[in-house]
């Protein structure tokens, strides 16, 4: 497996999207993207090769992923291209339980005599490990699905658009930024393609095909004469769609105050670029905010990295156990507090769910990495504590029977661990605008977009910047500000979500490269809400010096 160095892209990393320093493929010409991977009766041929070794050898579980992972990231800055990339990486996972005990091997040696190989290392690898393990490995049940498949519901597939024309559209949104004020503009479109065929010894053969793209930039203006700059990144999300997605159609856009366009399904990068360089411009005279007390009204876009980081990730049951301690921290919501059934986590109008199955999310799909299909579920209800993210080998310390349907790999020679699901605050129920919202607030700050960000090791007392902050004050938008960040804890926070926009406003969040685990993997989900308001967070003002 060849490893190939990836060119951090400057400027792009925000929030909870961690930018990967090595990208695992091996380079090939971009024509090389729309070749077809081995068929479906050449796969379940080569992983029946790898359940009968497996259980010849004495496993009494064992599953396989063939995967092809198909990448294409483009880098521009200002009028020149930076950078095209264009990976393959194939090869196949094998994860068994022998004597008790997990065992996981993997190669790119896809051939009968390759997996054979790796299987019986596998199996080696669990016996080994059984001699120190105190307990043996539970399974949830799984219905075994027999031969079926699942893909990502694209329109156009990224790999069978020109270079050239994603290329022309970033000039053209860089061109667009240059034009109204900008000093700096850095571009991508992110592509990615993940052809999985999953098989095990109960009786699943799962083929799915799996899209995602985000396309992003970053753009500065600059104030000489004051020597200081201010930037503005793109207001888009990514998307688990084809390059529909960059089509700007006008019927999935929402009208914002201060002529704010936002997007929903569909992106219009030039225009969203056209008002980054005004609004980065306004930026360097926007007034610096008075710190305090402050309604804060907050646009999905920004408010899906807190739900990530304040929700998404405290509920993982690993991390609640203590298995991320050492990498990532622990959780505050420990097995007592969902244990006592009332655990308040915020008001009575937060309800969160987990779902893998939602279109045109990042986290979407058929079945999940251990042939379990995927679903929806109640992590809070109400504001109360109902449930956590947990896959088959985990349920059974919470009791429950059935996994989640929530692991994930970032590749196939990586073994696959319980990773967060698309994690959503519902919308309200009521009829409830925007602009609804903003007649309703006193003294607050509108804020936009994903921005800096800190939180404790317990996932519990925070602190979230933001992209673009505007001040209202009785019922009316009244200027930009600057220098904003807020500070809570989870529960506080929560507790002081006082409204929430109607299913009208609801679009999704993601992030692309979230990492976890040791070694670190990434994944990539979406967070959906609509507009929220929550009431008397503290406010600080990052530029002040002492």
């Amino acid at each position: 497996m060849k490893r190939r160095d990836f060119v951090q892209y400057a400027g792009m990393g925000a929030g909870a999207m961690m930018m990967p320093s090595l990208l695992l493929g091996n380079d090939i010409p971009a024509e090389a993207l729309l070749e077809p991977g081995m068929d479906t009766v050449l796969k379940k041929k080569m992983a029946d090769v790898a359940l009968n070794t497996a259980k010849s050898m004495g496993a009494t579980y064992a599953d396989a992923r063939i995967g092809r992972y198909l990448n294409q990231y483009v880098f521009t800055r200002e009028d020149k291209v930076q950078n095209v990339v264009n990976t393959e990486s194939f090869g196949i996972g094998i994860r068994v339980i022998a004597n008790g005990t997990w065992g996981f091997s993997s190669t790119n040696d896809v051939t009968e005599d390759g997996i054979r190989k790796a299987t019986q290392h596998a199996v080696s690898i669990a016996k080994a490990n059984s001699k120190i393990q105190k307990e043996p490995v539970v399974l949830a049940p799984v219905q075994g699905h027999g031969e079926v498949s699942w893909k990502t519901p694209i329109k156009k597939d990224f790999k069978e658009v020109p270079i050239s024309e994603k290329v022309d559209l970033l000039l053209s949104a860089n061109s667009a930024a240059m034009e109204n004020g900008a000093n700096f503009v850095n571009s991508a479109l992110f592509m990615v393609n993940e052809q999985k065929y999953f098989a095990s010894t109960d009786g699943s053969y799962i083929d799915q095909d799996v899209h995602r793209i985000w396309p992003t930039f970053n753009v500065t203006a600059i104030d000489r004469a004051e020597g200081k700059f201010r930037s503005r990144q793109a207001l888009s999300a990514p998307m688990g769609m084809g390059y529909e997605y960059m089509d700007g159609l006008e019927s999935e856009k929402l009208a914002g105050p201060q002529g704010i366009k936002l997007y929903n399904r569909s992106y219009d990068i030039v225009e969203d670029a056209t008002m980054a360089a005004k609004q980065a411009k306004e930026k360097l005279s926007a007034k610096s905010v008075e710190a305090g007390k402050y309604d804060l009204v907050l646009e999905p876009n920004h408010l899906g990295l807190t739900i990530h980081e304040s929700v998404g990730h405290p509920l993982e049951l690993d991390r609640v156990l203590g298995y991320e301690a050492n990498y990532a921290g622990t959780s505050f919501a420990t097995l007592d507090k969902w244990e006592s059934k009332d655990f308040n986590y915020g008001s009575d109008i937060v309800n969160i769910v987990a779902d893998k199955t939602q279109e045109g999310s990042l986290g979407a799909v058929g079945y999940d990495d251990e042939g379990v299909k995927t679903k929806k579920w109640d992590l809070i209800r109400n504001g109360t504590l109902v449930n956590y993210q947990a896959i088959r080998d985990q349920v059974h310390m919470i009791d429950q029977n059935e996994s989640h349907g929530c692991c994930y790999a970032q590749s196939w020679e990586d073994v696959q661990f319980q990773r967060m699901p698309n994690v959503s605050l519902e919308p309200g129920k009521e009829k409830y605008s925007l602009q609804d919202m903003i007649k309703d607030v006193e003294k607050g700050i509108y804020i936009l977009g994903r921005g800096s960000y800190s939180i404790d090791q317990q996932r519990y007392n925070f602190q979230f910047g933001g992209t673009l902050f505007y001040e209202i004050k009785n019922g009316e938008i009244v200027g930009m500000l600057e220098d904003v960040a807020y500070q809570s804890n989870t529960q506080e926070f929560w507790n002081s979500c006082a409204k929430i926009c109607d299913k009208d406003d609801y679009r999704l969040f993601g992030s692309f490269f979230d990492g976890k685990g040791q070694p670190s993997q990434v994944s990539a989900v979406s967070h959906g809400s609509s507009t929220s308001r929550f009431n008397g967070i503290n406010v600080i003002n990052t530029g002040r010096t002492i």
